[in-house]
């Protein structure tokens, strides 16, 4: 498998889910299923089918987690050179130069990427467009609405 890349931040998201799924929901689970096993006849036992269920949706997250993070390439922005540049896990402000629009953008992990809260997978079409560019550079990203036309306003890596 090859490694994955994720920020500091998302590693440590991972990391907080997979203590959770761990120490609390997994106990849960397990204490449910023992509840409902009380209750007799498994075979139509509605609470204990749904119990098992979830146990199954639980286990199957905790090894995807596992999984990710045994190959996760972990990335420090604070300890990469300060370039200019666009990298991986870099913050960057641009405008739409048809509308004018600014927009700031994190680049991210598959993982990590949240659009809603500008955080940007590394494979999106965006981040693709602009990595190794720098402040004033212009970029024409192809997107599903056709190209547009980016300047690059800032680069930080926060």
């Amino acid at each position: 498998m090859k490694p994955i890349p994720m920020t500091l931040r998302g590693a440590e998201r991972l990391r907080e889910e997979l203590d959770h799924l761990k120490s609390v929901r997994r106990p849960k689970i397990i204490a449910d299923i023992a509840t409902a096993r009380e209750h007799g006849d498994l075979k139509e036992n509605a609470e204990y089918h749904a119990a098992r269920e979830q146990q199954g949706f639980c286990e199957g997250r905790i090894q995807e987690i596992e999984a990710k993070l045994s190959n996760a390439q972990v990335i420090d922005i604070m300890k990469m050179p300060q370039t200019g540049r666009v990298i991986f896990g870099a913050t960057v402000a641009v405008m739409n130069l048809d509308t004018d629009e600014e927009q700031t953008y994190r680049i991210v992990g598959d993982d990590e990427a949240d659009f809603k809260q500008n955080l940007i997978s590394v494979n999106s079409p965006i981040a693709r467009g602009l990595i190794g560019k720098e402040a004033e550079d212009v970029v024409v990203i192809k997107t599903p609405g056709g190209d547009v036309e980016y300047e690059v306003l800032k680069v930080e890596y926060i």
